[in-house]
């Protein structure tokens, strides 16, 4: 994978201090250290997005179907005819 020169602006000065020290007690290159914690930041990310859409998706299995009484058996293909002249 091709590295990538950058230059950040606004970063907290402290915070810049604390984990670049983080990094050098564990030996790393700074641009390394950058390098994995912003992947485990989009994982995380990515893993919320996941249980969120999970709880989405449960939520709609719970959803009951309405009875629209005698006569609407057949609702869904009336719909589906009128819409898109779809005929059984």
């Amino acid at each position: 994978m091709p590295k990538t020169f950058i230059g950040v602006r606004d970063v907290d000065e402290e915070t810049f201090r604390k984990f670049r020290a983080r990094a050098i007690a564990r030996r790393m290159a700074l641009g390394t250290a950058l390098t994995q914690a912003m992947r485990n930041a989009l994982r995380e990310t990515r893993e919320k997005n996941l249980k969120e859409n999970l709880e989405k998706v449960k939520k709609a299995f719970t959803i009951k179907p309405l009875n629209f009484g005698p006569g609407n058996e057949r609702l869904s293909e009336q719909a589906d005819e009128i819409l898109y002249g779809w005929k059984k």
